[in-house]
């Protein structure tokens, strides 16, 4: 790459023990059809096997940072977005692979979104090929929707595994948390963004795959019914619960506050009920509580900034909301979710 002329994207992947997803990954980018020039950032995260000689000996044209301590995702993304020279970032799972045109349908959309906000793609699963999703709406607990609908572009959030923003607007919005590690970062930003006017849209006409649940386990409906993890649930349950803090406007979060920590003591009641091991709830649900006050610094400093910046009522704010508890038509629908 010739450094003295700036990329116009920079395409950010996330590793970590990735050697078996990275080839297919940095293949599909270097494969993609868009005029512009696009740098390639790879942040390993201490990783365990040989992605890091992969790297070096297969992708010499990426810029790798390569950490010495097991940092998480947040911090991963953050260390890249940093370092990134792009006028757009490209945040990209190491075990998504984007659609020839991908880039460029991100590209194009963005030069003509008023104001820029975020965009994604259309998601399919790796292993079916079937849709996942054209981004997500919110349930009133901030649980992902799945849109199906390719025709509705503006969304509630996107996937962090294919998430495009101009890096303007991460700076903006001061990146990732890094007291998030993973999980509902993606979901933090495209909400942070929404409140200050930026829209979250779906790009049509190109895609991506994914590996669903690759990192975490869980993340998808099997032959048997719904799979999770103790890990992505726990991670989950008080991400999404630090979201609706931050972002949710007082009435609003006044109202729902209550009803959603209600929801979770019902939820933990109902595991235990029927069959989960007491240690697993407790892991899950315990540590909510403590760890929102361990950050609450956190939280209040960042609420008072956006609410300072904000643009949209709180109508706007909902308006890509499904009311209808998205984990109890779940439950109706698949049953109880095996939790390993």
């Amino acid at each position: 790459m010739n450094q003295a002329i700036p990329p116009r994207i920079s395409v950010c992947v996330a590793n970590y023990n990735g050697e078996h997803v990275l080839i297919d990954c940095l293949d599909s980018v270097m494969a993609q059809d868009v005029d512009a020039l696009v740098e390639i950032i790879v942040h390993d995260d201490a990783s365990t096997d040989a992605s890091l000689a992969l790297l070096r000996d297969r992708y010499p044209q990426a810029r790798v940072i390569a950490s010495e301590h097991n940092a998480g995702f947040c911090t991963a993304n953050n260390r890249m977005v940093a370092q990134a020279r792009g006028d757009f970032v490209l945040l990209l799972n190491n075990d998504a692979t984007l659609a020839t045109g991908a880039l460029a349908a991100l590209l194009r959309a963005s030069n003509s979104q008023q104001p820029s906000g975020i965009l994604s793609l259309a998601q399919y699963d790796w292993e079916s090929g079937a849709l996942v999703d054209h981004g997500c709406l919110l349930d009133p607990f901030c649980n992902p929707v799945p849109n199906l609908d390719p025709a509705r572009s503006k969304v509630a959030t996107v996937i962090g595994a294919c998430l495009w923003l101009p890096r303007s607007l991460w700076l903006d919005l001061g990146g990732l948390p890094q007291w998030f590690e993973s999980i509902a970062e993606d979901m933090y930003l495209c909400c942070c963004a929404r409140l200050i006017g930026r829209p979250v849209q779906v790009v049509p006409g190109s895609h991506y795959r994914h590996r669903q649940g690759a990192s975490f386990g869980g993340n998808r409906i099997g032959a048997t019914g719904l799979s999770t993890t103790v890990r992505r649930r726990r991670l989950s349950e008080r991400n999404k619960t630090a979201v609706m803090l931050i972002c949710y406007p007082l009435p609003s979060l006044c109202l729902l506050l209550p009803m959603h920590l209600l929801a979770l003591s019902a939820e933990a009641i109902f595991l235990l009920l029927t069959g989960s091991a007491l240690n697993t709830v407790r892991t899950i649900y315990t540590p909510i509580l403590p760890w929102l006050w361990r950050h609450r610094h956190d939280i209040a400093a960042q609420r008072r900034r956006l609410r300072a910046t904000g643009r949209i009522s709180a109508s706007e704010y909902f308006s890509q909301t499904v009311w209808f508890p998205h984990k109890l038509s779940m439950l109706l629908r698949h049953g109880t979710p095996e939790i390993r």
